[in-house]
């Protein structure tokens, strides 16, 4: 039976009809539906992680245990997890060990364009790349067929395209594994240095027999058509370049670590042109040049954003490129009409203080006209940051420096940040917003909603508890939705000593199941535009008149707070 599955749906498949016993994750786009989907199989262990390393490091554990398991996660996840992935190619597995990476060319949902191919190299980890959904699936069966073979984990590389693209699936039945016998080796799995040096020698002759059989691979395969250009590609780029190329030849790389060199040189001497086109770094074409197989590409791409098959029918055929209509209207993304997290960005931005923000939703407070944030760099280190910036230059600025990061985010890094502001003797404020979801992935559970990935009641991390034990001066929890507490507990804060926490809490406005009247604007309006200030995209100006869009308003009253004319009111009409 076929069935028409998203790249990541597909290698959840792959998964279950792998005979994973485990599987873990943080959420992050583009992974985030491998593991939204693994959770569906009832015979598959399945959790959220607080982050990628933690989740790494149980697959580990049950890899070692005899049970096959992956762990997924988008690529700056994977610097997350960076400690245990490299060590964990020096003691090997028992259950096959699959490590699934999606990487973000043209940084659609990310802060920046990593190539996650080096960390294969430098972790001398085995990487399998597929180019549609179908790929997918097989190429994650494959690589527990070949981490066991092997006795490596193996990274399996999406890219967004693949990730988010449905093509059709075979669907066959779980192969029925039972668990692998644990048997106790110290000198394999104990990472002490005497220990690692074998290790380090074994992994290397590891390294050597797969790079000798990843020529006769099935994955890797030469398509011969015009022998005056041969293009070498992988994953999504392949199926780019049969659409804007269809007379090349061309060099399918299944295997982008180790590459088939053998077999990519017998192509090489086969046409009179080689071509190596890959998104990001010239990962590919410089392991090639090493090998002394001549070869072009990255002259002609470039190293930036995404690929295309009108982008290559430009770079490489000369082929005018379409561009899109300039006179179409720029969409620049904003927060919900009624995003709790609005309201603080909107007081920041009035106090005037210099903010460190997080990843997340809350990312777009940084966005015109909140303009509240100075710093954004990676999950977590908001808190790092502010810390940083306070010890050098603090005294220069008239209020503390204040961190803002989310409720999931706090849990995943920003725990070590309070620690380490409070161990230091800081003079920060942390402000966590609290929206009882990992919201910008899509709203995925994690340890301070109480609920696991498969919806069942867990231990609910209590935030303030925690931010006490951590050593905080003082924590206090306010309404996301009452302007004025968040202000005045946000100016107590911010003239106190020490490390101080706001807790600010409210769902996310799309979870919210509750019925709110919605807002209009009457005639007491002055037209101040104080309430455009908040960025909402249910507030809209109209000639020279306020309006709010019945449509989009979700009646949380924040612009009611702002208005200091009483113009703006409940007017019925719950949604």
């Amino acid at each position: 039976m076929k069935k028409l599955l998203l790249g990541n749906a597909a290698v959840a498949r792959g998964a279950f009809e792998a005979g994973v016993k485990v599987a873990t994750a943080y959420p992050g786009t583009p992974s985030t539906e491998i593991t939204e989907n693994i959770a569906k199989f009832d015979n598959i262990y399945c959790e959220w992680s607080p982050n990628e390393k933690v989740a790494l490091e149980v697959a580990i554990g049950a890899s070692i245990g005899g049970a096959r398991s992956i762990c997924c996660m988008k690529h700056v996840g994977l610097n997350v997890a960076a400690d245990p992935l490299f060590t964990v190619s020096y003691t090997g597995i028992n259950g096959g060990l699959v490590i699934v990476v999606a990487d973000d060319p043209g940084m659609h949902s990310s802060q920046n364009e990593q190539d996650s191919r080096f960390y294969a190299m430098s972790a001398h980890i085995p990487m399998l790349e597929p180019s549609d959904s179908n790929e997918a699936k097989e190429f994650t069966k494959l690589a527990f067929e070949l981490s066991e073979k092997y006795d490596t984990p193996i990274i399996l590389r999406l890219t967004t395209r693949v990730a988010h693209s449905q093509s059709f699936v075979e669907l066959n039945d779980e192969i029925q594994r039972p668990l692998k016998p644990y048997q106790k080796n110290i000198a394999k799995y104990v990472m002490v240095p005497a220990n690692a040096k074998f290790r380090h020698i074994e992994v290397e002759k590891r390294m050597n027999q797969i790079c000798e059989d990843v020529n006769s691979l099935k994955i890797n395969y030469a398509v011969y058509k015009d022998n005056k250009i041969g293009v070498v590609c992988s994953g999504a780029v392949y199926q780019y370049v049969l659409d804007a190329m269809p007379d090349v030849s061309i060099y399918k790389a299944g295997t982008v670590f180790p590459l088939p060199v053998d077999s990519i040189k017998e192509f090489s001497n086969k046409v009179e042109k080689l071509i190596v086109i890959e998104e990001l770094e010239p990962f590919i074409e410089n392991q090639l040049k090493v090998n002394g197989i001549g070869c072009s590409g990255k002259e002609i791409s470039g190293v930036q954003g995404e690929l295309s098959v009108d982008a290559i029918l430009q770079k490489f055929n000369n082929t005018p490129f379409k561009a899109a209509d300039a006179n179409l209207p720029g969409r620049p993304p904003v927060m919900c009409a009624g995003c709790p997290h609005r309201g603080i960005f909107y007081i920041l931005n009035k106090l005037k203080t210099v903010v460190c923000g997080d990843i997340g939703c809350y990312s777009l407070g940084a966005a015109p006209p909140l303009n509240a944030m100075d710093a954004v760099v990676c999950m977590g280190a908001s808190v790092g940051m502010a810390h940083g910036m306070e010890k050098a230059v603090g005294r220069d600025f008239s209020k503390k420096t204040v961190a803002v990061i989310g409720d999931s985010t706090f849990v995943h890094s920003g725990i070590t940040g309070l620690i380490e502001a409070v161990y230091n003797q800081s003079n920060i404020t942390l402000i966590i917003l609290d929206n009882f979801t990992t919201g910008t992935t899509g709203h995925h559970d994690h340890p301070a909603t109480g609920k696991t990935i498969k919806n069942e009641q867990t231990y609910r991390l209590n935030l303030k508890e925690v931010c006490l034990a951590c050593g905080a001066n003082s924590v206090s929890e306010v309404d996301a939705y009452d302007l004025n507490q968040c202000e005045q507990e946000i100016k107590k804060q911010l003239n106190s000593d020490g490390v101080s926490v706001i807790i600010v809490k409210r769902p996310c406005v799309l979870l919210e199941k509750s019925k709110f009247d919605i807002y209009s604007v009457d005639d007491k309006c002055t037209n101040c535009k104080m309430c455009l200030k908040l960025g909402c995209p249910a507030i809209c100006k109209k000639g020279n008149k306020v309006e709010i869009d019945a449509n989009l308003c979700t009646g949380c009253g924040v612009c009611a707070n702002v208005c200091k004319f009483s113009a703006i009111n409940k007017c019925g009409g719950a949604k």
